[in-house]
């Protein structure tokens, strides 16, 4: 089977710990989620697509915070073109949750937003999606500059493939 390679950063990998400073972005966007019984199985574990839902959460509340949404959306629309979650240990109902969340490979019309998921110290999962901006008509476009500006604030430069299957 063939594999497509990525081109993340090395510390969003599996089991490659958090970041150091030296590699980190200027700002890292923090959002927290609490783990409620809705969101695990008879078992006690949370489930897979929780973090696909919890992704998109915070990738609303990063646009919100700091890019602002509301005048981007005037000017054109987000399209997901890639999205990928990585479930590497439990959670539990009750736990909490922090989702950071940094920009990689930001061009003129296309980013990557990359995320993790970090409770008491230790990432339980990682994530990514792959987005590209396009006017009303859905044709792409470049972003406006002001957005490009504030999103390289978020990015995470260090970079080492990342397989996907």
């Amino acid at each position: 089977m063939l594999s497509h390679l990525i081109d993340l950063p090395e510390s969003f990998r599996h089991g490659v710990p958090a970041p150091t400073p030296a590699r980190r972005a200027i700002k890292t966007f923090r959002h927290s989620i609490d783990i409620y019984l809705k969101d695990s199985n008879a078992y006690g574990n949370t489930y897979f697509s929780r973090y696909f839902e919890w992704q998109g959460v915070c990738r609303e509340r990063w646009f919100h915070q700091c890019i602002s949404a509301d005048m981007l959306q005037s000017l054109g629309v987000f399209i997901t073109k890639r999205a990928h979650a990585e479930y590497l240990h439990e959670s539990f109902p009750f736990q909490h949750l922090t989702c950071e969340v940094n920009t990689h490979e930001i061009r003129h019309c296309s980013f990557q937003l990359l995320f993790r998921f970090v409770s008491e110290e230790r990432t339980v999962a990682t994530g990514y999606q792959q987005i590209a901006f396009a006017d009303h008509r859905k044709r792409l476009q470049r972003l406006p500059a002001f957005a490009l500006n504030r999103m390289r604030d978020y990015e995470v430069m260090d970079t080492t493939p990342f397989e996907r299957g």
